[in-house]
Formats: C-alpha cells, sequence, structure tokens
C-alpha cells in the first residue's frame, strides 16, 4: 500500500490577514478532523481481505509564522496471509510565503520503525532545491512547482470560479521526497448539504454547508514510460472553509474510504502585527 499525503491534507490557512501573502488565500478553518478508514474493494492480485484504520489530520499556524499540519494515518491490513499494522505519522511546515517546506514522516509497521525522511525544500529561481537529513543526507534538484497549502489555495480559487478541470503539480515530501506528482483536479458543481449525510453529526453547526465534490489524480512527473494511468486518486467533498470529508483514496489494485468522526474547529489567529 502506498503511503501519501493527498492534496487535501495541505495545510489549511486562518482566515484573516493583515500582512498579504505571497498567494492568495481563501478563507479557510483551522481544524483537527478525524476519519475512520475501512476497505471499499480489492483486486484478487492485492491480496488484501480486510483494511480497517483511521486517519487525523490537524493544522495549525498563521501568516504570520508559517503553516503547520500533524497527520497520522494508521490501518490494520489483512491479506490472505498475514495482518499487518502500518502507521505514518507526518509534520510538515511552509512558511508563510510559500518559500519553504520542512517534512519529517515516520513509517511503522507492526510497531517497528520501518522508515524515517527528514528535510526541507526550498524554491529557487526555475527550479526546487531539496535537502534530505534523513534516511541519509542528499541533495536533489526538481523542477519548479507549489506546496501543499498553495496547492489547496489554487483548489479552492479554481471551485469558486467555477472552473471544472485544470492540471497543476506538487511537491509534499512524501515517500522518498524525491519527485515532483502532477495533478489532474476536477470539480464538480456546488452542492447542497443533506440532512440524512451520515457525516452531519460530525460536522455538527458545519453540517448544511454546501461543497464542491473534487477528484484528484495523482501522476509521477519522473515516469518517463509514457504511462497516462496514475499512481493514485482521491475523491472528496470539499467545504468553502476547508473542511473535507467523505473520503475515497483509490491506488489501483484497492481502494478505502474515510469518514468524518470526529471534528474540533480551533481559533482563528489573530492579524499579523502592521509593520
Amino acid at each position: 500500500m502506498r503511503a501519501t499525503r493527498p492534496a487535501f491534507y495541505a495545510a489549511l490557512l486562518p482566515a484573516v490577514f493583515s500582512i498579504a501573502p505571497a498567494f492568495a488565500v481563501p478563507a479557510l478553518q483551522a481544524h483537527r478532523a478525524v476519519y475512520d478508514l475501512t476497505l471499499d474493494k480489492a483486486s484478487d492480485r492485492s491480496g488484501i481481505t480486510g483494511i480497517s484504520g483511521r486517519m487525523v489530520y490537524e493544522f495549525n499556524g498563521s501568516p504570520c509564522e508559517g503553516y503547520t499540519v500533524k497527520f497520522r494515518f494508521v490501518t490494520q491490513i489483512v491479506t490472505n496471509d498475514n495482518t499487518r499494522l502500518t502507521d505514518q505519522q507526518t509534520t510538515t511546515f511552509e512558511d508563510a510565503e510559500g518559500k519553504t517546506f520542512s517534512f519529517v514522516t515516520k513509517s511503522f509497521v507492526d510497531q517497528n520503525l520501518d522508515k524515517e525522511v527528514k528535510g526541507t525544500a526550498t524554491k529557487e529561481a526555475n527550479k526546487l532545491k531539496v535537502d534530505i537529513d534523513k534516511p541519509e543526507k542528499n541533495s536533489l534538484e526538481l523542477a519548479a512547482t507549489q506546496f501543499p497549502t498553495q496547492h489547496l489555495a489554487e483548489l479552492i480559487g479554481k471551485a469558486e470560479k467555477g472552473e471544472s478541470f485544470y492540471e497543476t503539480n506538487l511537491f509534499d515530501g512524501s515517500e522518498d521526497a524525491n519527485k515532483v506528482m502532477t495533478t489532474t483536479v476536477v470539480v464538480g458543481k456546488k452542492s447542497d448539504a443533506d440532512t440524512s449525510d451520515p457525516e452531519a453529526p460530525a460536522l455538527a453547526k458545519l453540517a448544511t454547508d454546501k461543497y464542491w465534490p473534487v477528484d484528484i489524480a495523482y501522476f509521477d512527473d519522473t515516469d518517463k514510460n509514457g504511462e497516462e494511468v496514475p499512481e493514485y486518486r482521491i475523491s472528496f467533498k470539499l467545504h468553502e472553509n476547508g473542511i473535507t470529508r467523505d473520503l475515497m483514496m483509490d491506488y489501483g489494485d484497492f481502494s478505502m474510504t474515510g469518514k468524518l468522526v470526529n471534528l474540533s474547529l480551533f481559533d482563528q489567529s489573530k492579524p499579523c502585527p502592521s509593520k
């Protein structure tokens, strides 16, 4: 199973700004969201017979100090041969101008550390420089791209303008932190909330908010084979304030759902002090 941080894990930004950032930012709600994970379907080739787990996503930050995301993805995977517990723990920081992005991901299998990836990405003229500290020191240059905050801000902005399809790219430090992903994004028409929605209790006062249905396909930008098959796809319901729910994660041989079961809204950050 590929462990990754797709676009909706991007940092969520406070709504009030007194110092304009380097990119347009929609009014989004800082929050902590908890999702229950279950297997949707699996092919015989995957060998998977069951998946259950939990995903927790938490954002904190400000336009003065930058944005921090803490993300944990725990799954119990049952196959024809055994049962395996995987636990991915990620912390990222993106500066307020979207110029630097630091990341650390620890992956555990059956409670034993399997892999740790740590580094920093910095935007330079027409390229992205990535300095990796773990698992071993390395530096590399990738194509110019954007970080998760900008990716999400772009998505919200285009959805608000009614744009239904576009292509963009992303570096999020996932896996070996050595690639830029190309993403194709499909945004559906804004929909009214359904009072019978099973996620409504978790949404509480936000249960009546409208949302956009979104589908994102992720392609490996370094794949030179010319295959137009995405590495994985994500679909979800996106609210105006950045709350994401009703997740579907499709990895090809198998897919899983993520249903929102708990939502905590954080106080919005205070405006940045004037210079």
